[in-house]
């Protein structure tokens, strides 16, 4: 990617975070109540014995009461660990009182660290973005850990990235080694990406 790619990446994240910042918290509770019960909704995730997941910080759509429904339905959950080079261990979701907190990111699963290819072996993925594009590129923080991550991920398995209304865009500027989602969850609505094409539930 040249420096003016680049530049344009860092702009569309500042902006990004500068709006669901900006956002009512009480709008960003409703949006995140309707993200999770679209997810919950889709076929793929009721047929899922394991799920890799997230803890939301900050602006980000909320994560909380998804861990919890899909722990209530005996789904085995993995959440990420931040290593020193940036790339993500799992662990297993065992409920709130198993993170620790730290730091201003997420907290983090108190459970054993399982390698950084567990994430293989879950039947879905939902992975953070600040956008999606019309093509399924995710935009992320800039880290590149769920780049490294979602490399892992067998191309067949469905990878969701969670959305607030107004982030899917025409275009994402992306990188050779951009992993696509399969699927962007809004409140207004599911997108398929790919042969699927676009799911209006």
């Amino acid at each position: 990617m040249d420096a003016r790619s680049q530049t344009t990446k860092a702009r569309l994240r500042a902006e990004v975070l500068a709006t669901r910042r900006a956002a009512d918290p009480v709008d960003r509770e409703r949006a995140a109540v309707r993200i999770t019960r679209r997810v919950l909704d889709l076929p793929v995730i009721s047929d899922a014995g394991c799920v890799a997941a997230y803890l939301s910080f900050g602006a980000e759509p909320s994560t909380s009461e998804l861990l919890a429904h899909l722990r209530s339905r005996g789904v085995r959950v993995l959440l990420p660990i931040l290593r020193e080079d940036l790339d993500l261990d799992w662990a297993i979701y065992v409920g709130p009182q198993g993170v620790v907190q730290g730091g201003n990111g997420p907290g983090r699963p108190s459970g054993t660290a399982l390698g950084v290819d567990k994430v293989a072996e879950a039947d879905v993925v939902v992975v953070p973005a600040l956008a999606v594009g019309a093509d399924g590129i995710r935009l992320g923080r800039g880290g590149g850990s769920y780049d490294r991550a979602l490399a892992r991920v067998p191309v067949h398995r469905p990878v969701v990235a969670l959305l607030y209304d107004g982030e899917l865009l025409p275009r994402v500027p992306s990188e050779d080694h951009d992993r696509r989602v399969n699927l962007a969850v809004q409140p207004a609505g599911v997108t398929w990406f790919g042969q699927r094409g676009a799911d209006p539930s």
